[in-house]
């Protein structure tokens, strides 16, 4: 049995994993292409032939929405862009209260507040980490308006039972697509599920554009909503005979036409890519079956993953030591990756503090020092943001879940096997571990 390196022994790898790089000739060639052309960006805010954008946004946005089986997509400028869209989309406004996961980046929870109405944490299910129609109707009242689910980690939702409940109370489903694209629920895309869906093309995301988004929609009033509110609402209604002027204020949410024309060419590769990320994820589990404390993910019924992390559960009572010591004996096994080399080994305890830990949401200080929109006038509710509001966000982040991303594309099979080396390696020496825990106090 060889030495764990956290107790000075050799490590299983000492050289850098291979860096996730999607860009490729053909984004430097599609670049080249609108530099040569003087088109950067044709956006403008009025209403004009230019409202919609240049050739690329609109090439783009016709694009997606067919890859994503949407009749609408809507390009913007990040996915917290697009979730800021939706919300005002959907309606929400002072006084409202709309459902969100606690276990997610923070965007998603903060969208409500940008129109000053109230977020409210609903758990989330220990299988797939999403909300779920059970915690979601936990918190339903008469002020609720809309519901963003997240499908977390590329997992979708059970989202029938969701729009089912939705549908019985008249709300608005937006679906939280940043790290899920190309997932599948029943047979159907994510995005398509609910009334709305946002997609992330950050750099880190499975396809990207450096910065951008999309909004996916099948509903015509909500595809033009999210057209005036990207670029400059209050601007753009009356030339284009606009009556309803609810959250008709406007942004400047628009993307450029260099990163349109990479998102077309991401797009074509973007199922390959995500692929290529079940296969790995299909020959790692293989290989680390039988590791003691750790649990492989589940899929909800009909789901199809797409791995934008890979999500393990941990069990102490199988192994004797703390997800601490076993995370980072995992780590010290292993290396970084290139061009992330200032991150460590891409794995982590948890994911994120469950959302409503956060100062802003303690002390209930949004807009301005008046408490607004947790003490808005318009608003007749209570909001409670107590430590044990969602005890399976709290449990997974503090005790049971482990994220890493050593699955992505280009790892070879050899890299997945020195992976899992690491998880056999540790599981090998839990005896030792035992023994400088407790030496460790």
């Amino acid at each position: 049995m060889s030495t764990l390196a956290l107790l000075g022994g050799n490590p299983v790898r000492s050289r850098l994993f291979p860096a996730y790089r999607v860009i490729g000739a053909a984004e430097k060639a599609a670049v080249a292409e609108v530099l040569d052309s003087g088109v950067l960006s044709r956006f403008l805010g009025v209403w004009h032939q230019d409202f919609h954008g240049g050739p690329q946004v609109q090439a783009f946005e016709a694009e997606w929405a067919e890859a994503c089986g949407a009749r609408f997509a809507v390009s913007v400028n990040s996915n917290t862009s697009g979730l800021f869209c939706a919300m005002g989309a959907a309606g929400v406004g002072p006084g409202d209260e709309v459902i969100v996961s606690p276990y997610t980046m923070t965007a998603s929870a903060i969208a409500p507040m940008i129109f000053n109405a109230v977020p409210v944490f609903a758990d989330i299910d220990p299988v797939s980490f999403c909300l779920s129609a059970e915690t979601i109707a936990a918190r339903i009242t008469p002020r609720t308006k809309a519901i963003v689910v997240v499908h977390i980690f590329g997992q979708p939702a059970d989202m029938d039972p969701i729009m089912a409940l939705a549908e019985k109370h008249g709300l608005t489903v937006v679906e939280d697509c940043a790290q899920s694209p190309f997932a599948t629920y029943k047979g159907r895309p994510v995005g398509t599920l609910g009334h709305m869906g946002v997609f992330s093309l950050n750099y880190h995301k499975h396809i990207h554009t450096g910065e951008g988004g999309v909004v996916t929609t099948n509903d015509p009033r909500l595809a033009e909503k999210l057209q005036l509110i990207r670029n400059h609402a209050e601007n753009v209604v009356e030339g284009k005979g606009v009556s309803d002027l609810v959250n008709m204020l406007g942004f400047n949410f628009r993307l450029g036409e260099m990163e349109a024309a990479i998102g077309r060419q991401q797009l074509k590769r973007g199922p390959a890519l995500v692929a290529e990320r079940r296969a790995n994820v299909a020959h790692l589990e293989h290989e680390l079956a039988g590791v003691p404390g750790i649990a492989l993910p589940r899929l909800v019924d009909g789901a199809v993953h797409s791995y934008y992390v890979h999500a393990l559960t941990y069990d102490r009572a199988a192994t004797g030591i703390s997800r601490a010591t076993f995370v980072k004996a995992i780590k010290a096994e292993l290396a970084p990756c290139e061009l992330r080399e200032h991150e460590g080994v891409l794995m982590g305890e948890g994911y994120v503090r469950p959302l409503y830990l956060q100062p802003m949401y303690q002390s209930q200080t949004g807009y301005g020092d008046k408490g607004c929109p947790f003490r808005c006038p318009h608003y007749g509710g209570e909001v409670d943001y107590r430590r044990g509001l969602c005890p399976t966000a709290e449990r997974c982040h503090y005790e049971t879940v482990i994220t890493h991303e050593l699955m992505r594309p280009p790892m070879t099979a050899t890299d997945l096997d020195e992976v899992a080396a690491a998880f056999h390696k540790v599981a090998e020496n839990l005896g030792a571990l035992r023994d400088w825990e407790k030496a460790a106090g």
